[in-house]
């Protein structure tokens, strides 16, 4: 037999955690976590370290000792990545049933879609009232068409007075004027005898 028909395949090995070191640190109880903080789904076991807030595969689910790998903390555009030493191999304690998270998740999924959001309404802005001296100056300041000539209103007034003045005598000589021949008609006359009505004869 030719070494080209030979297959290739792989050993199959057995499955362990990546690394036997374990954190002194105390074990993370996944009941202290949010249902959106961790994921209990075979394919793709995980959490969200509470030191880095790095999602972060757990390793050994099936056995007694299931842990946090070691990771590194999520780059930012100040620091670079770097080894996530408090919360990496740090045991975890799988005191949650898939079934109970699956209903939390569900109901916190429920409650965010009817949730709505809050209308701000915004307050009028109101003017504040003027103070009494303030409306006394409006009402004294002089009209649009007296400004401009730094004269003050009394004079102004007087003017506008004077300019009217013969026209308004001349209305009131026309008025008074009667033509002749003619009584005014604005109420009888007044008789100037007693009246005696006589009586009728039955």
């Amino acid at each position: 037999m030719s070494a080209s028909t030979v297959e290739c395949t792989a050993r199959p090995r057995r499955s362990r955690t990546r690394s036997r070191a374990v954190s002194a640190r105390p074990a993370l109880a996944l009941s202290t976590l949010k249902p959106h903080q961790f994921d209990l789904r075979p394919a793709c076991a995980s959490l969200i370290c509470p030191d880095c807030r790095t999602w972060v595969p757990i390793t050994g689910l099936q056995t007694k000792k299931p842990k946090v790998v070691p990771h590194d903390t999520a780059p930012t555009s100040k620091t670079p990545a770097a080894p996530c030493r408090l919360g990496s191999n740090r045991l975890v304690t799988i005191d949650v049933t898939v079934r109970t998270w699956e209903e939390r998740l569900e109901d916190g999924n429920s409650q965010t879609i009817h949730r709505r959001s809050t209308t701000v309404l915004r307050k009028p802005k109101i003017t504040p009232a003027p103070a009494v001296s303030q409306i006394a100056a409006q009402k004294q300041a002089p009209a649009d068409d007296e400004h401009g000539d730094g004269r003050p209103m009394w004079l102004l007034r007087e003017m506008k007075w004077a300019s009217t003045a013969r026209s308004v005598r001349d209305c009131d000589t026309r008025r008074a004027q009667l033509p002749d021949g003619d009584a005014p008609l604005s109420a009888p006359l007044v008789p100037l005898k007693t009246l005696h009505p006589e009586r009728r004869a039955s």
